[in-house]
């Protein structure tokens, strides 16, 4: 005969309060990484439109160009790629041994300058939508 167990609950969605900065850096840098995946197929699905034609091709970049709402969404995508990169170049140097010690410190340089960099770039980014 088996006896019953109660394994309590599969995923306790409060656990996160407890999350130390090395699983939210890990949290980050896979949503990071879905969302540069997810832009890969949107950049192939423009760029597509050159098939069709110089003018089409043209036509389809000053449409997007032109929308304050992708003007925004290439903000977010400079502070996914940033932040991306940042905390491989982070992972890289904590693999070579580098830094162990100061993960956390790392983790949240790699989130201030990435902040520090969008900030800076906003004005370049919405430059020409008004």
């Amino acid at each position: 005969m088996s006896q019953s167990y109660n394994r309590g609950l599969v995923e306790d969605f409060g656990r996160w309060k407890e999350f130390s900065a090395g699983m939210w850096a890990w949290i980050f840098h896979k949503f990071t990484g879905w969302v540069l995946v997810g832009y890969l197929f949107t950049h192939i699905a423009v760029l597509s439109t050159a098939l069709t034609g110089h003018a089409e091709y043209t036509n389809t970049i000053q449409t997007l160009e032109s929308l304050l709402v992708v003007r925004i969404l290439e903000v977010g995508l400079l502070a996914v790629a940033v932040f991306h990169i940042l905390n491989g170049l982070r992972l890289l140097l904590v693999d070579l041994g580098v830094g162990l010690h100061a993960q956390d410190k790392s983790f949240y340089a790699s989130l201030a300058l990435t902040g520090a960099i969008v900030v800076a770039s906003v004005p370049t980014f919405v430059a020409g939508v008004f």
